[in-house]
């Protein structure tokens, strides 16, 4: 059973379909399932390394957004390749149209329309929910994929209502079902910028923003899954349309703090906690208050819509000073409002009450994801909601759950952060969050994690073929490269290869072919040089990224073993931390909290000293505490 039909939601419940059981999405609009709650894009920062991991393990947000792309865009790209990411800009309606459409025809998975206001929970384990009009639906398992729905209220001003955004009700029943059964709730808040009428916006003053000139797809398996899609074959599938940029001045800020005590996130009407990294343009105004001006993208929101989205302006104060401050802004002195911003205060769970496998540590059969764990973003909840989907069907199963580490992904930096951190405020992922984002980069998130989907029955066999013949063309031509490349000989001028390759004379038209953008391997053939290798994109880049970086990347690789094998050192759910020797009240306090599954997580554990660590790891080998020992036998 996925309660919600957000991002958690839909990749939870195909992750369940997929393998074999029978699902039901709860949620209280069909027609929403999929809905992009803020602004219309997927990807960016980091996020463009969750999407892509994702979709190597089969999920649907990176193939849902090729198809419904109006604006492709790879950012960082003159960096190295750590932290490039993709992002791109959706046409809002059609990304949930597609969505549905998708989720309709995905075998064993029926959609019901009502809210969950209850859990059933029998012996610490889930048997169903109570639905709104009274029905119970019984179930072995349970993702909550609520967002930020649970006891919602939306603030404009000194205006309230009940909901998780506008045009939804709120889930008031079930904050008091998860208290009730001891999950730890917290206040959080989120907010969403005016969107405004493109035909009122004079477009002459902004700086134009296109999109990248050569559309990459967001998905390693565009191709694999285009029978889903019938009617959009072939990449890019819609017209792509430009963004642009504005700032706001010192004059906008004047309004804005004129109007600071009108703001309920300043007059106490919101207790919830922001997003530290995506502040509302009230928090910009006074925490950044030496700055003359901040940056503004204005986004379309789709092809045949009028609405544009003003990225950099999310705001909950009332609608006369929200029409004030915007039309001070260059390009927007005329703009008209379609719909005003405005604030969401909702409940938040404790993550440290969570195993790595989104499953409650309490509650067997219980999994949690997305917003409802304080995260923020529709990538962070899609990740969450595919590790979650796949582990509730594998409970049902009675099968291994699929555990992500540091190690593996981004997804799971992501996870490992909220289950042994926790969050005060919207998690956001971040590259800086990833300490071998040099191993785990966006383009090899196949290479990393396919084979696992395939093991877990989340990659179909078109996926999977596909990603063989890219993996044995990046091993081939990786050993390749080891005995064969180009070198240049200074003093002739001239460049050889190791193997004996022809010499080559005309040198200036070899560095101009190798210096193009648009260059491919093949193309060396008109030198008397062959690979005999099949370079595809996906291919060429793996060769240039690991043969430039092999030195740094088996530096890393060395490092990473000492941590997967304190990864692989379990720590047993029946150990009673008071009785470890040698740790401190307040380090046996934290454990208490957050309950480490191995020696590894403990290690990562805020306030947890090597020596603490070293004692949990001698207790656990000697097994000589008689508590322990009777426990164990």
């Amino acid at each position: 059973m996925i309660i919600g039909g957000g991002h958690a939601g839909c990749e939870a419940a195909f992750a369940s379909a997929k393998q074999g059981l029978r699902t039901a999405m709860i949620t209280l609009r069909a027609d929403r399932i999929g809905f992009m709650s803020c602004n219309p894009a997927i990807g960016g920062l980091a996020k463009g390394q969750l999407v892509k991991e994702i979709d190597a393990l089969g999920g649907v947000m990176a193939i849902n957004t090729d198809h419904s792309s109006i604006q492709s865009r790879r950012l960082n790209a003159k960096k190295g390749p750590a932290v490039r990411s993709s992002r791109a800009q959706c046409d809002k309606a059609l990304y949930a149209k597609n969505m549905q459409k998708f989720l309709a025809k995905v075998e064993g998975l029926s959609i019901i329309e009502s809210e969950a206001t209850a859990l059933l929970v029998h012996s610490s384990k889930v048997e169903g929910v109570i639905l709104s009009d009274g029905r119970r639906v019984l179930c072995r398992s349970i993702v909550i994929t609520s967002g930020t729905f649970l006891s919602a209220i939306m603030h404009m001003g000194v205006d309230q209502s009940l909901g998780g955004r506008f045009g939804d009700q709120a889930s008031v029943g079930l904050s008091k079902s998860l208290l009730d059964l001891g999950f730890r709730l917290r206040r959080l808040k989120t907010g969403t910028p005016p969107r405004l009428n493109k035909n009122s916006i004079n477009y002459s003053d902004l700086i134009e923003q296109p999109g990248d000139s050569v559309i990459k797809p967001f998905s390693f398996y565009f191709d694999a899954f285009s029978p889903y899609y019938n009617d959009l074959n072939g990449f890019p599938v819609i017209k792509q349309l430009n963004c642009f940029i504005t700032y706001t001045n010192i004059q906008t800020h004047e309004i804005i703090a004129e109007n600071l005590d009108r703001s309920p996130i300043y007059s106490g009407a919101i207790v919830g906690i922001g997003p530290r990294y995506c502040p509302s343009i009230e928090d910009k105004i006074k925490r950044f208050a030496s700055k003359d001006r901040h940056q503004i993208f204005l986004e379309p929101e789709g092809i045949d819509v009028d609405e544009v989205y003003v990225n950099g302006v999310s705001t909950s104060l009332p609608k006369d000073v929200q029409e004030k401050f915007i039309r001070s802004i260059v390009g927007l002195e005329k703009a008209e409002f379609i719909r005003y911003g405005y604030a969401v205060e909702y409940d938040a769970i404790d993550c440290r009450q969570l195993t790595a496998g989104l499953e409650s540590k309490d509650i067997r059969g219980l999994f949690l994801a997305g917003q409802v764990n304080g995260t923020s973003g529709y990538e962070e909840a899609g990740a969450q909601g595919l590790v979650a989907g796949t582990n509730a069907a594998r409970y049902c199963l009675e099968k291994e759950p699929l555990i992500l580490s540091r190690l593996d992904g981004y997804i799971g930096v992501l996870i490992d952060d909220l289950v042994l951190k926790g969050t005060d405020e919207p998690y956001r992922m971040f590259t800086s969050r990833a300490e071998y984002r040099l191993l785990i980069r966006e383009d090899n998130a196949d290479l990393r994690l396919s084979q696992k989907a395939r093991d877990f029955g989340l990659l179909s066999d078109q996926q999977y073929e596909k990603f063989e013949k890219k993996r044995e063309a990046v091993s081939v031509c990786l050993e390749k490269a080891k005995t064969t490349y180009l070198y240049p000989d200074l003093e002739t001028n001239n460049v050889f290869s190791a193997q004996g390759w022809p010499e080559i004379k005309d040198r200036s038209s070899l560095d101009d072919l190798l210096k193009r953008p648009n260059f491919s391997w093949p193309e060396l053939k008109e030198f008397g040089i062959d690979w005999s290798c099949d370079f595809s994109d996906d291919v060429l880049e793996q060769i240039e990224i690991q043969v430039k970086y092999a030195g740094y990347i088996s530096r890393d690789l060395s490092l990473l073993e000492g941590l997967r094998k304190s990864d692989g050192l379990r720590i047993p759910t029946y150990v009673e931390f008071d009785h470890v020797p040698g740790l401190s009240n307040e380090i046996k306090s934290r454990l208490k909290v957050t309950r480490p599954e191995n020696i590894g997580q403990m290690s990562r554990i805020q306030g947890v000293t090597p020596s603490a660590v070293a004692s949990m790891m001698i207790f656990l080998k000697m097994g000589k505490d008689h508590a322990f020992r009777s426990t164990a036998d």
